[in-house]
């Protein structure tokens, strides 16, 4: 038996001086110490010996064990050393060699003004408020004052989920959530994207970006609307931009206005940006209707409040120069490098 353990000994340091690579030294482990190895099988056999001689047997199969593992240990070693030298010589770096050129990226034309716009608003002391793409109907319409018969709840303009889920045609149910939930004073504006059934031209997507303001409190007039569209319209398109309103209806507000501004290109002259008119059509806006207020849980006879909401993409085409939508969602990068 000592012979044996003696042989094994000779054969398995032989093999390991004459191996190559980390996966011949495992499988030389394997073949000697794994569970099925040549010593691992002396251990096993050892109940056929007198108890004389398992002591010293067991005792030499163990020494030439530890000295197998600390043989393969320091030959593993010499091998990850020379794949570090190896990798050392051929990947070396050229630190004076110049850098690959970077490309740098910019904001999207519509995030660049989404953030101009909420810049805008906070320095007036309003707060971004947000809330879900699909939502519910009864926030989309019947809180704010659109009964299931009115006709902005025709299939052809609304993309429904289910009966009483819709993706949401306007950021004004995130107002009526705040309306349910804060007391007055609230001064919030609410930016994001919103959907309608709309067909695909130069100044349409049913996928677009909404931003709506809502102001409550106590003794809230449409003077203060005008004034804080106003103060809006220059920090945004110019100090010398001038702003008026048009009658028009929503829903939601009473009285209800069209809010146009003087072309920021000619002044109000007249120009093809502004179609020789002068003004260009900014956002529609009005006072909170006391029926909007009710639904909210807000007693309209202590408390009123105006509302108002535009595209960003409106705001992006006018600012930049851009005649057609199509340009801000198709993500060229030729046209999105020019901001």
């Amino acid at each position: 038996m000592k012979e044996k353990i003696a042989k094994i000994k000779e054969n398995s340091i032989k093999e390991i001086n004459q191996c190559n690579d980390e996966k011949a030294l495992n499988e030389i482990r394997v073949k000697y110490l794994g569970k099925k190895g040549e010593l691992t099988a002396i251990l096993r056999g050892m109940g056929s010996l007198t108890a004389e001689e398992r002591p010293i047997i067991g005792g030499l199969v163990n020494e030439v064990r530890d000295e197998l593992e600390a043989f393969i240990q320091k030959k593993e070693k010499e091998f990850k050393r020379k794949e570090l030298e190896t990798r050392l010589k051929t990947e070396n770096i050229d630190v004076t060699e110049p850098s690959k050129k970077v490309t740098l990226g910019s904001l999207h034309p519509i995030t660049q003004i989404i953030e101009e716009v909420e810049e805008i608003f906070l320095g007036m002391g309003y707060q971004i408020a947000d809330g879900p793409e699909v939502e519910k109907a009864i926030y989309n319409f019947d809180k704010l004052n659109t009964p299931v018969d009115h006709p902005a709840r025709d299939l052809q303009d609304t993309f429904y989920i289910t009966d009483d889920i819709v993706l949401r045609s306007q950021t004004s149910p995130v107002q009526a959530r705040v309306m349910e939930k804060q007391k007055p004073p609230i001064k919030i504006i609410c930016p994001g994207t919103v959907y309608r059934s709309d067909s695909v031209d130069a100044t349409h997507s049913p996928v677009f970006h909404q931003i709506e303001g809502l102001v409550v409190d106590k003794n809230i007039a449409m003077t203060d609307l005008k004034g804080t569209l106003e103060m809006f319209a220059k920090k945004c398109l110019g100090e010398n931009t001038k702003i008026r309103f048009r009658p028009h209806h929503f829903p939601f507000t009473e009285p209800s206005a069209e809010a146009d501004v003087s072309c920021f290109v000619c002044g109000g002259k007249g120009c093809r940006v502004c179609k020789g008119e002068g003004w260009i059509e900014l956002l529609g806006c009005g006072m909170v209707h006391p029926n909007v207020l009710t639904y909210c849980g807000i007693d309209p006879e202590e408390y009123s409040g105006f509302a108002f909401g535009f595209g960003v993409e409106r705001i992006a085409m006018a600012k930049f120069g851009i005649e057609d939508m199509r340009l801000l969602f198709e993500n060229d990068v030729r046209f999105l490098k020019q901001f």
